[in-house]
């Protein structure tokens, strides 16, 4: 088991985890940050009007960085 902190990027904003979140492996890691993104995209989704969004987890351990999950959309509403 190691300690995850996934840092929340919103364009040009950073949210850091100070607190982490054990897990079994580097795929559990990977899997709780695509799910994560996943809540966070679809929270961006539901707002009225044009709407571009970039979104990233960027995922460390004790030791730094081990990957980076993006996600980007474009909402452009015809009516």
């Amino acid at each position: 088991m190691a300690i995850y902190y996934f840092d929340v990027r919103d364009g040009d904003e950073l949210v850091v985890d100070e607190e982490g979140m054990e897990l079994r492996d580097i795929g559990a890691a990977q899997d709780e940050a695509a799910r994560s993104l996943a809540g966070i995209a679809w929270d961006g989704m539901r707002s009225d009007g044009v709407q571009t969004q970039q979104m990233a987890i960027e995922v460390r351990d004790l030791y730094g960085p081990v990957m980076e999950v993006k996600f980007a959309f474009v909402i452009k509403r015809k009516q």
